[in-house]
This record gives C-alpha cells, sequence and structure tokens, in this order.
C-alpha cells in the first residue's frame, strides 16, 4: 500500500526485499540502545536514580545507623555522621530542598514544635536534617537553614542544627536503616516520600517514629528524655514516662490506665504517708 493508501499490484513471482525484514529488527534494536542510555543518563550525578519499589516508612526500632557514612553540611565541609553522635539524642529528617509542598510542611511543623520545646538545639538535643536529592548543593542546605534557624528564634542553636547533602549511595545507606523508602518520578522532576521525624539514641539507634507534619512538644519531649536514657529532663517526665507509653503502631504516647492508676495509687500512699509522718512529730514535740 502507498502512502495514499492506494494498494500496488504486486507479482505472484515478486518475493519480498530483505531489507523489508530487517527494518523491524533495527527499530527494535534502536529502542533498546536508547532505553541503555536512559539508564545510564538516569544514573549519573547530575540526575537521581528511579528507585523502585513502595514508599513508605518501616519502623526499625533499635537499629543502628551507620555512623561512618559521609555527608557535606551546609557550609560544604566533608563530615561523618558520627561527629554528630554521643553527647546527646538526635532528631533526624529527610527532605530536599526544591520540594514545592510536603518538606516545607514538615519543616514548618518541626520548627513550631521545637519553639514550644522547654528543650534547646544543641543543648539537650541535636537535629539532622538530610536531603534526598543527590543534586542539592551545600548553597542550598545554607538557605534553608538560615531560614528555619530565624524562624526557630534561638539564633544560639544554630551549631546544633545541621542541613547535609551526600551523593545517592550514602543518602540511601542512611534512609535504609531508618526505614525511610522514597522514589524519585522523572516526569515531575519530584520525590514520592512521607512524612516522618526520627528519634535517635546518642550513639545512633533509632528510638521513636513520629509521623505526619504536626508533632507534640510533649511526646517528642518524652521520646528524647527516653533516648537519653534518663540524662536529660526533670523528676515530672519520668513521672509522666511511668502514665504514658509510646504506641508503635501509631507514632504517639497515649495514657496507660493501668499504669496511670497505679501511679497514681503511689502518689495518694505517699501523700497519707506524709501527713501521719507530720501529725505524730507534732504529737511528739513538747508543748
Amino acid at each position: 500500500m502507498s502512502l495514499f493508501g492506494v494498494r500496488r499490484p504486486q507479482s505472484p513471482l515478486s518475493l519480498p526485499r530483505p531489507q523489508s525484514r530487517l527494518r523491524p529488527r533495527l527499530l527494535k534494536a534502536a529502542i533498546a540502545i536508547a532505553a541503555l542510555q536512559s539508564v545510564a543518563f538516569a544514573d549519573t550525578a547530575s540526575t537521581p536514580p528511579r528507585l523502585p519499589g513502595k514508599v513508605a516508612i518501616a519502623q526499625k526500632l533499635g537499629s543502628q545507623i551507620p555512623l561512618e557514612l559521609m555527608f557535606r553540611d551546609e557550609t560544604g565541609r566533608v563530615v561523618r555522621l558520627k561527629e554528630y553522635f554521643g553527647k546527646r539524642p538526635v532528631v533526624l529528617n529527610f527532605v530536599y530542598y526544591n520540594c514545592p509542598m510536603l518538606c516545607p510542611m514538615v519543616l514548618e511543623g518541626m520548627t513550631s514544635m521545637m519553639t514550644e520545646l522547654k528543650f534547646d538545639i544543641g543543648k539537650e538535643f541535636d537535629v539532622i536534617t538530610v536531603s534526598i536529592d543527590p543534586r542539592d548543593k551545600p548553597s542550598a542546605a545554607m538557605e534553608m537553614k538560615e531560614k528555619y534557624i530565624k524562624r526557630y528564634g534561638r539564633l544560639g542553636s544554630a551549631p546544633g542544627w545541621h542541613f547535609l547533602t551526600a551523593n545517592e549511595s550514602a543518602i540511601k545507606q542512611l534512609a535504609d536503616a531508618v526505614g525511610f523508602e522514597f522514589a524519585y518520578d522523572g516526569q515531575a522532576n519530584q520525590f514520592a516520600h512521607g512524612a516522618a521525624m526520627f528519634v535517635l539514641t546518642p550513639d545512633g539507634k533509632t528510638s521513636r517514629y513520629f509521623y505526619g507534619f504536626e508533632f507534640k512538644p510533649r511526646d517528642v519531649r518524652l521520646a528524647i528524655v527516653e533516648a537519653s536514657n534518663g540524662k536529660i529532663g526533670t523528676v515530672a517526665d519520668q513521672v509522666l514516662l511511668l502514665c504514658y507509653h509510646y504506641d508503635p503502631s501509631i507514632g504517639k504516647y497515649s495514657r496507660n490506665a493501668m499504669t496511670f492508676m497505679r501511679a497514681g495509687g503511689v502518689a495518694t500512699v505517699l501523700a497519707l504517708g506524709g501527713f501521719i509522718f507530720v501529725m505524730f512529730r507534732k504529737e511528739n514535740q513538747p508543748r
């Protein structure tokens, strides 16, 4: 058939040309080569790879993060994660610095919570914000740090909040260690990921998970006290930990009714004991 839809007459003795059989094969080969080239291009440092798998957050309580991983801080200095551990608990979260919607909401929620928290960044705990986009540069990290430290309002806490960038391998290893799964959408040039915040112990083990972008200061305070193994916080925090327990299924602290009743009973007994002791002491005093 010609280009105009008119069928050309063929002789019954005419044979198909060899080129007519080769063209489909050549076309398939060209498509395969183009696909391989696209994959190779996706693996370069300038373009994030298309990561397979689901987008979810799998809790790995008690897992150890690889502290030897190398990142760049907001000044461009090469650092190892272990530089930020060993002294106090660490709050960790993942974003990417040109995220149009979810990441700013998570950072805003964290900053709002931390302004109400009585603990100070750099004193009772540190914060590490890691970009999941290997294309992000330290200049973008510095811009984000200046923005959110200003909103936090405690300018002396700047040395305790670190905004990091890294290559794809380091990002993936850290994210896998805490169960943070994400994927890159090449068509939209965006990352699909969840919203969460992680509390780590001073030695780099996952302790608590908080989901979403609104966090209760009371829950985060209790998580930091627990992660420090009671080394920070007040007696009131220890009492609250007796009355509340962490529910991993929802990522929140809820009141334990039985423990709360026991704590109330103990408090009542102590109060009555103190009252009786004072009364007996007054009776024995000379008039």
